[in-house]
């Protein structure tokens, strides 16, 4: 079974920083990609950034040039730096998780959310 623990989430004030985490244990063959989506108030559930094995990395047009995604392989976890937020940061941030369970089949895992809340 895999779980995924996040952390890191709280109030900050605009123009603040947070730093959020995630920690993937239990069985997985191969994680291919990581990251972070997030649900604000009333709006759907949009992607935040993503990162590969290869760390190779996504973002969403947003959170551009404010956040950093990065992960450490051997640990199975992965980090989002947030930096300059704004009140539009606000929501819950889910840790996604998706690759192989075994050499055959794919999954995908979410975590069960961390609220980020940015006072204006």
């Amino acid at each position: 079974q895999v779980h995924l623990a996040e952390s890191g989430g709280g109030l900050v004030q605009a123009g603040g920083s947070l730093t959020l985490s995630c920690v993937v244990s239990g069985n997985m063959f191969e994680i291919v990609s990581m990251g972070w989506y997030r649900r604000a108030p009333g709006k759907e559930r949009e992607l935040v950034a993503t990162i590969t094995s290869a760390h190779s990395t996504n973002y969403a047009d947003s959170v551009k040039g404010r956040c950093t995604l990065s992960r450490d392989n051997a640990e199975n976890s992965v980090t989002l730096q947030m930096n300059n937020l704004k009140a539009e940061d606000t929501g819950t941030y889910y840790c996604n998780v998706r690759g192989f369970s075994d050499p055959t089949n794919w999954d995908l895992y979410w975590g069960h959310g961390t609220q980020v809340t940015v006072s204006s």
